[in-house]
């Protein structure tokens, strides 16, 4: 028997399920417009296998093509990315697993994870990281062992996004980090693949801001994803940026914080977005290139709130188009 929900889905119409009354609009000068435009033009959202089984069909919530990074976390493995990969690219998505040093025990399993990703989801794009974990449960440690073995090459899998932190890590020191995106940066140049760096979550633009600044100073111009978090509570926030070492813009978090209420109230990144967007305005050759959402608050709620901005630049290009 067909749903009512598949009925929709076939007929393309879609249905706002249980809309968010607390998402509401960004104000942005117009000069903004165009800047947050560029950051949004194919913004890339993360999911879990843990919320995938929650969720009955990503096309409820997401615009088809959207790019989805499945993560690998503690506990998963590499089998449970490819099979949500495998049902995202089926639902009309581009699918971008999460491949995590330290949840992957060999070559071999490496070998056989690339080529299901390869060969059920036409994929050739990842995020490589080491992850998480204290320890490795095999013999990789690192991204840089992941990427030396040659796998990705010989797979087709030519756009390799890489770790960055903005806001410095508490597994490696701020010279490490910047030791290995050059070494990363070389790496891409040798084998001709399609590198770029996505982010941790932030909460303020000016850590981002002068990270780049410091990358460049290094010589390093990868292509930089800056992810940002959407909305949430102030509580879940901070939860979530003291379990990832996040580091500055912590203090934003515990300012909202001081009062039990406000550790309730859903928080819109906006301010943060409005100053990306003006740095890109006053920096058009910025190496930062789009967002990466982080929807540690609800997938859907974010993706609506996201909605509603792409929505009030649509409308603002009428208007001065008018």
């Amino acid at each position: 028997m067909t749903s009512t929900m598949q009925l929709f889905i076939l007929n393309g119409t879609i249905p706002n399920l249980n809309p968010d009354s607390a998402v509401g609009k960004i104000s942005l000068t117009n000069s903004h417009y165009s800047a947050l435009s560029r950051l949004l033009h194919s913004y890339s959202v993360e999911t879990t296998p843990r919320t995938a089984a929650k969720i009955p069909d990503y096309r409820l919530i997401l615009s088809p093509g959207t790019e989805v990074y499945v993560t690998t976390l503690p506990g998963s493995t590499i089998d449970d990315t490819m099979t949500v990969c495998e049902r995202l690219k089926s639902e009309g998505f581009v699918p971008v697993p999460h491949i995590v040093a330290r949840q992957i025990p060999d070559t071999k399993k490496l070998r056989d994870g690339l080529t299901r990703f390869r060969d059920n989801c036409d994929g050739d794009h990842v995020l490589v990281i080491a992850g998480g974990a204290a320890e490795g449960v095999g013999e990789f440690e690192n991204s840089m062992q992941l990427l030396e073995t040659g796998l990705f090459d010989k797979m087709g899998i030519r756009t390799i996004g890489i770790a960055g932190h903005p806001e410095g890590s508490p597994d490696i020191s701020d010279h490490e980090i910047e030791s290995a995106l050059q070494w990363k940066q070389a790496f891409a140049r040798k084998t001709g693949a399609s590198m770029y760096v996505v982010t941790q979550f932030c909460f303020e633009a000016k850590p981002v801001i002068e990270w780049e600044t410091r990358l460049s100073d290094a010589g390093i111009d990868l292509p930089l994803h800056v992810g940002i978090p959407g909305v949430a509570t102030v509580g879940t926030l901070l939860r979530h940026a003291q379990a990832c070492g996040i580091g500055a813009s912590m203090l934003f978090l515990k300012k909202q914080a001081r009062s039990a209420s406000k550790m309730l109230t859903s928080l819109k990144p906006k301010i943060l977005l409005n100053d990306l967007a003006e740095y890109l305005r006053q920096n058009p050759t910025s190496k930062i290139d789009k967002l990466h959402i982080y929807p540690l608050g609800g997938l859907r709620r974010s993706i609506e709130w996201i909605d509603r901005i792409q929505q009030d630049i649509t409308d603002n290009d009428r208007t001065n188009a008018a």
